[in-house]
């Protein structure tokens, strides 16, 4: 284990009081007795130390708070303070974890072991304990669909609308929907299948198509698309998910029936979406458009210019091979659909709306990466206060400024966003449950 290594060879070189190792180890409960066993704990230091390195910090995972006596063992047989056992026990919501930290004087053990006592100031985590307590009011229940793939792929995109939920004091709930199901062949091959896919977006208060690669499931994506925008629902589409909003809108407004992007009919005659000049069909992983690319806004009365704070440009993270056809735009600004966001040249597209629908974005870049608990993603955040009815409200209140104030407590929600892969094949709907909920 090469890094193993290299964190040995590293401590010896900086010495004493330059290096921190803190070592998490599970802490399981037999649940007969309720006993917590240290032999898992004991056996992992041991192997450490066989390797060169001795943990200054024991982080134990358990179901519950460790026993002194538990500690005690921990410390004779581990060779580490027990002041120095931090117990990270189950709680209600994670962001209850910095507080635990807190109070078990975690950040003390550290600033000692680094001769910083005195140097550093004491964590000021009152608008930390605020959120963490109104997430613990949020008690309406969280319906899950079930969703076959793997759900970590979705984490970042789930965080985000997380952190807009609660800001909105709202309590999230998810329903995944294969988009496949949603097409026209799975009403013939699993018709099961349809109906339920169909039932979920028919109820759900808003929609989020994630970004991709490849075409499964991309037609199912459209005919979300479409219901959305038809219906008006709120909706917001990352990457592939503003790119399928293009192509609906072309083929339902204005006609092309054909629409479609060179990246699931390479032999289209009418690709609203292109594959970027500058890119390699060859290689993948670097030759894509990465990172952080700058975005102009194009209108000032629109909402995702709000969103921002009324800025004139944003930095947001990018991962994509595909592009809305430049010679396409005017065709489809003139018939309404708005490209508000668009790179330096001008010539790429970032952004597009629906500037009469509540709530129609769509958007080049991944926002949800730069999402942050306190500070979630404006265009997460607009989602979920417009599936909520909130969005005027908060726009009057403040949120141009980054600022919404929700009772007694105030979060600053933004300041930029950005991206993660998604799997293909499915999308999020959002739901308002009774006001009371958001379901997604």
């Amino acid at each position: 284990m090469p890094f193993i290594e290299a964190l040995g060879q590293f401590s010896y070189r900086v010495g004493a009081g330059n290096f921190c190792l803190i070592h998490v180890s599970l802490v399981p409960v037999l649940n007969v007795v309720g006993e917590q066993k240290t032999k898992p704990t004991q056996h992992s230091v041991r192997g450490l130390r066989s390797l060169g390195l001795t943990p200054n910090i024991l982080a134990c995972r358990s179901t519950k708070e460790l026993g002194e006596n538990v500690k005690e063992k921990l410390s004779r047989f581990c060779h580490v303070p027990s002041q120095n056992i931090i117990t990270l026990y189950d709680v209600s919501n994670i962001w209850h974890i910095p507080l635990l930290l807190r109070n078990q004087k975690a950040h003390e053990a550290m600033l000692r072991i680094l001769n910083l006592k005195g140097v550093a100031k004491e964590p000021d985590l009152k608008e930390w304990t605020s959120r963490a307590k109104l997430s613990d009011m949020l008690h309406e229940p969280v319906r899950v669909g079930k969703y076959t793939g793997l759900s970590d792929s979705y984490l970042s995109v789930i965080k985000a609308l997380l952190h807009a939920s609660v800001a909105c004091h709202r309590k999230l709930c998810i329903d995944w929907v294969p988009a496949g199901d949603l097409e026209e062949i799975s009403k013939k091959e699993n018709t099961d299948n349809y109906m339920n896919a169909w039932k979920l977006l028919k109820g759900a208060d808003a929609v989020l198509v994630p970004g991709g690669f490849g075409d499964r499931g991309v037609e199912g994506k459209i005919l979300a698309a479409k219901y959305a925008r038809e219906k008006r629902i709120p909706y917001l589409g990352i990457c592939l998910g503003m790119q399928t909003a293009v192509i609906e809108f072309a083929r339902s407004v204005l006609g092309i029936k054909d629409a479609n992007s060179t990246e699931f009919d390479p032999n289209t005659k009418n690709p609203y979406v292109i594959f970027m000049p500058e890119g390699s069909k060859t290689h993948m992983g670097g030759t894509m458009r990465l990172g952080s690319r700058r975005t102009y806004f194009q209108v000032e009365d629109c909402r995702s210019v709000k969103l921002y704070g009324n800025l004139k440009f944003v930095d947001e993270r990018h991962r994509h091979r595909y592009e809305v056809n430049p010679e396409m735009v005017e065709e489809l600004q003139r018939a309404g659909l708005c490209f508000t966001g668009k790179d330096e040249s001008g010539e790429r597209m970032e952004i597009v709306e629906l500037l009469e629908h509540p709530y129609f974005v769509g958007v080049q870049f991944h926002p949800e990466f730069k999402s942050r608990p306190g500070k979630p993603s404006p265009l997460f955040l607009g989602l979920i206060a417009a599936a909520c009815g909130q969005l005027e409200g908060h726009l009057k209140k403040g949120i141009s400024n980054g600022i919404i104030n929700n009772g007694n407590l105030t979060l600053k929600p933004f300041r930029a966003i950005n991206g993660a892969k998604l799997p293909n094949g499915s999308f999020e709907g959002i739901h308002c449950c009774n006001g009371k909920g958001i379901r997604a």
